[in-house]
């Protein structure tokens, strides 16, 4: 990405990756998916938007996504909706769809 001091184009604003993180002082704790992609072995330039609501609030939505998401786990193990499945890596490989990847050989 091109940096030349006054910040991105309004093309590259547009695309670039969002990840959540809680700033603590000078430091990023990253949340979500976040922490898979960013480098560890080497600096890396960010921007940050600082966000105008509490971070209780934040962190209410997530646990609220963990809950729905546990309820619905509950649900799904009440009506056995998976007890056909006898191996689940197996099931895994079977109905995963392989994508092809750009600039890869088919």
């Amino acid at each position: 990405m091109r940096c030349n001091g006054k910040g991105p184009s309004a093309m590259e604003e547009a695309i670039l990756p969002t990840y959540k993180a809680i700033l603590r002082g000078n430091r990023l704790e990253w949340r979500g998916s976040g922490r898979r992609y960013h480098p560890t072995d080497r600096p890396v330039a960010v921007y940050v938007t600082i966000l105008d609501e509490p971070l209780a609030d934040v962190e209410a939505h997530e646990e609220g996504q963990g809950a729905r998401m546990a309820a619905a786990l509950e649900r799904l193990a009440e009506i056995h909706a998976l007890a056909d499945i006898d191996d689940a890596a197996a099931w895994e490989r079977e109905t995963r769809q392989e994508r092809t990847l750009p600039g890869r050989d088919v």
